[in-house]
């Protein structure tokens, strides 16, 4: 590092409507909300009365005495996202909470037009607009995507009632933004046609023009109770469908049908244009592909269920790699059913939570790079329990899918690159299109963000940034003590080999899920506030009052 630089480490909880009414809380016996575990794998009643349980502990945090309403149930733990001077933290069940930077104090809830606690009184509606369902049409996805040129905020909303999907693109209203981009209204709530029946939707992708939602068979529906099924249920019979239409338009939905697969994350999208011999616009898309719902029986610590019975062509190994797709779209003016013409893995290595350089986003980025491991065979349980990675991996797509086009692999079950990891890491090859960077032993790595040099030469030429940790820290439980701590790393991304700094954090930063880099001028940009979430001391709440002393009774009884 150079001379004069000192880190500056902050650790804050993010003070969701959740987090504030239990912290201090001595009647809460286990978490507000149902687990996954419970959702995906519980039985009929154990569901039934985990959602009816926290049903009554938001009601029960209207009365007296309660730290704080619940008013609304994201934990916001998932990802964060900068737009138009908001840091935001996002999860599905909710609309992104802003916080700020550096000191990562929690602002309040947005809902796509203001912020909580944000200097003005814009009373406007925004995610969720009025009426009965709209606490569920504001729950905003995990991975909302902000453009890199117009600086807009593109986000879906799954919910649990027709038409089961929403749509928003928010643009930036700030002075920095152009004209054009200040000019363009916000679209909040457009409905998305052609959805049958609620999804469990993470992820979708966003290229400079168009948009593309998948509907895969990882159902999330409420009256699967009804018939004695999991709330949260994977169809392995199912179809996965991919929805795409211009950015604006979402009327003009094109839906292209495949054998199913399970997409938590996309790593690019962007579009391709041709005038000879014919005109025609074809998106491209590159996502992590599972295979199986086995990651998420690994991450509520299940047995994944015995495998139903499905037709032939549907079975696959359990994997999680790569994979390239390329939708054509057809003029609308014909009445022709979509085809995918390309739907193959890249590298047959195990891929998950990808990153691009931020300016490439939306484009046609060459390099993906994301977090790999040594076994195939144990990428669900890494994935699903801890989040943990023995290698961190560039995959240069360009290349890969110039290879795949001139030599077409088979459709859905086909590979570009057949190597395992063990045969990539010996390569000494400069211009392979595939490179490790493989941790020490007993190092691991989580989701590196990729940080392009000022004054870059080349797309590759940054930085990942990522944080580590030694488990010969752990003791002979496997368990961690206080004194542990964690490691970021900054890691040259064009050779994939040097680690060009080491900062010792003070404390172990837990595996975890997603992160981003925050750029100095997007620091000094941020909205002013007015004032910050804060937790209640005890000494301000009314705890003399009658329904204060019976809401405390009934908290003890359901606990």
């Amino acid at each position: 590092m150079g001379e004069g630089i000192e880190p500056y480490f902050v650790n804050q909880y993010i003070l969701t409507d959740v987090y504030l009414n239990a912290k201090g809380s001595h009647n809460l016996q286990r978490p507000l909300l149902p687990s996954v575990s419970t959702l995906i794998g519980g039985s009929i009643i154990a569901i039934i009365l985990a959602v009816a349980r926290t049903v009554f502990f938001i009601l029960l945090s209207r009365l007296p005495g309660s730290r704080r309403a619940i008013k609304k149930i994201s934990v916001a733990n998932t990802s964060i996202v900068y737009h138009d001077g908001r840091a935001l933290a996002t999860c599905e069940s909710g609309p992104p909470m802003r916080f700020q930077l550096p000191g990562l104090e929690t602002v309040g809830w947005y809902n796509g037009r203001k912020a909580e606690n944000e200097l003005g009184n814009d009373e406007r509606v925004g995610f969720g607009g009025k009426g009965f369902a709209s606490f569920m049409k504001e729950w905003t996805t995990g991975h909302p995507r902000v453009d890199p040129v117009t600086k807009e905020l593109i986000s879906i909303h799954a919910v649990l009632v027709k038409p089961y999907v929403f749509y928003s693109v928010i643009p930036p209203e700030s002075k920095v933004a152009s004209k054009y981009e200040r000019g363009r209204r916000p679209m909040f709530g457009a409905a998305i046609p052609g959805v049958h029946s609620p999804k469990m939707m993470h992820d979708f992708g966003v290229a400079a023009h168009h948009t593309v939602i998948l509907d895969l068979p990882l159902m999330m529906n409420p009256l699967h109770l009804v018939s004695g099924r999991p709330m949260i249920a994977f169809d392995p019979a199912g179809q996965s469908r991919y929805g795409v239409f211009p950015r604006y338009e979402p009327h003009k939905i094109q839906w292209f049908e495949t054998k199913q697969c399970l997409i938590f994350h996309t790593a690019n999208c962007w579009e391709t244009y041709t005038f000879k011999p014919v005109a025609e616009t074809c998106v491209h898309l590159v996502a992590c592909r599972l295979t199986s719902a086995s990651v998420l029986y690994n991450a509520g610590a299940l047995s994944s269920p015995t495998p139903k019975a499905v037709p032939p062509d549907y079975v696959e190994e359990d994997q999680c790699r790569l994979y390239y797709y390329t939708f054509p779209l057809a003029p609308d003016s014909l009445d022709e059913k979509s085809v995918i013409r390309n739907q193959w893995a890249l590298s047959a290595i195990p891929f998950e939570f990808p990153t691009v350089s931020t300016q490439c986003s939306m484009s046609a980025a060459r390099f993906v790079y994301g977090c790999s491991m040594g076994s195939q065979s144990h990428y669900s349980a890494a994935l699903g329990k801890a989040a943990k990675m023995d290698y961190l991996a560039k995959i240069d797509v360009e290349t890969l899918i110039a290879r795949g086009t001139a030599h077409p692999p088979q459709q859905i079950t086909g590979c570009v690159d057949k190597r395992t990891t063990a045969e990539v890491i010996k390569s000494d090859d400069e211009d392979d299109p595939i490179k490790l960077f493989r941790m020490p032993a007993n190092w691991y790595a989580q989701e590196a963000r990729f940080v392009a040099r000022r004054e870059a030469s080349s797309e590759d030429d940054g930085w990942l940034l990522t944080y580590v940790f030694d488990e010969s820290q752990l003791d002979s439980r496997g368990e961690c003590g206080e004194e542990a701590t964690s490691e970021l790393w900054v890691i040259d991304a064009k050779n994939m080999r040097d680690v060009t700094a080491k900062i010792r954090l003070p404390q172990r930063v837990p595996y975890g899920l997603h992160g981003t880099w925050f750029s100095r001028g997007e620091v000094l940009s941020q909205r002013p506030v007015e004032s910050f979430r804060r937790e209640v001391p005890k000494e301000e709440l009314d705890l003399s009052s009658p329904l204060s002393r019976i809401r405390d009774v009934i908290e003890k009884l359901v606990g």
